[in-house]
């Protein structure tokens, strides 16, 4: 069961809302996606078992060979390319590594390179499999990464499965949290792709409404069962809550606007793991929405 937690920007308490439910499930997994700003390490502090540097195939040119013939500037439509004074220029920065201009140069002057953009952490906190995605700082794109976080994540699935076939133990629905990045561009759209829930955290005010109607409209389009968890909510009114009401979501909690919590989390604390007050909220919350989980993915099935 993979629960993809976003919001519409940095700040509203995802990673708060994500960690600790990873936490109170235990036996869990918790991935960071947001690999601009991965933070939920800074809480977890977990035990690195696996460091892995990844790559993406960019192309390299073979001056001797290029006869100039421009058809591989013509094809690239991220304008990577460019042939200025009789000589081929790539644009590391700007190319998608999609390869299609080594496999048109007529002359093959066009080889393919590794370029190092990141890297992904593996790790263990108490009974929580914990994965880190960290993007080189000046790279612009993180989909790579957090393609690999999510692969390493299924193929540890598919294993685990297979040991309990082998050893003839029933099959169990090992909770995966999924900590997306902030807003909806093409790193989130990755990271919600294969989850079966998605959990969307708003601020209780005007901005919040529109940055709970993006990543709602967002989640809308890849056809996603969801619902909304009411961060530092406060007595009166609400205009989050009052969205959702009109747009008909489910409100799955309201965490309170609280001193206390706003001090564990300041101090990269795991608030279930310090306090029985808030492992009992967020178990809570964990309790509703694997249920809601369970009722949403049955409803779509």
């Amino acid at each position: 069961m993979k629960i993809a937690v976003l919001s519409g920007k940095g700040g509203t308490g995802k990673t708060l809302v994500s960690v600790n439910l990873a936490a109170a499930a235990q036996r869990s997994t918790y991935i960071d996606c947001d690999v601009e700003e991965p933070n939920g390490h800074l809480f977890f502090k977990p035990e690195v078992l696996q460091e892995e540097e990844i790559t993406v195939k960019i192309p390299r040119v073979e001056d001797k060979l290029c006869q100039g013939c421009r058809k591989c500037v013509d094809f690239c439509q991220f304008n990577a390319l460019a042939y200025i004074k009789e000589k081929l220029i790539v644009f590391e920065d700007v190319c998608h590594s999609c390869g299609g201009c080594i496999l048109l140069c007529p002359e093959k002057a066009l080889t393919e390179k590794d370029k190092g953009i990141g890297k992904v952490q593996k790790g263990l906190s108490d009974q929580v499999r914990v994965y880190t995605g960290i993007l080189d700082i000046g790279e612009v794109s993180g989909v790579p990464i957090i393609k690999k976080l999510l692969s390493e994540n299924k193929s540890y699935e598919s294993q685990s499965d297979e040991n309990r076939s082998n050893e003839n133990e029933p099959e169990s629905d090992q909770l995966t949290f999924i900590d997306c990045p902030p807003g909806s561009a093409c790193s989130v759209m990755e990271s919600i792709k294969d989850a079966d829930y998605c959990l969307l955290v708003a601020e209780p005010t005007l901005f919040g409404v529109h940055n709970l109607n993006m990543v709602h409209e967002l989640v809308k389009i890849f056809n996603k069962p969801c619902g909304v968890v009411l961060n530092k909510s406060l007595e009166g009114e609400n205009p989050a809550e009052t969205f959702c009401l009109e747009k008909n979501i489910r409100i799955l909690s309201r965490l309170p606007f609280d001193h206390e919590l706003g001090r564990l989390n300041s101090n990269a604390e795991i608030a279930v793991r310090k306090s029985e007050h808030y492992k009992a909220l967020f178990s809570a919350l964990l309790e509703t929405v694997t249920k809601e989980v369970q009722h949403e993915t049955a409803a779509y099935s």
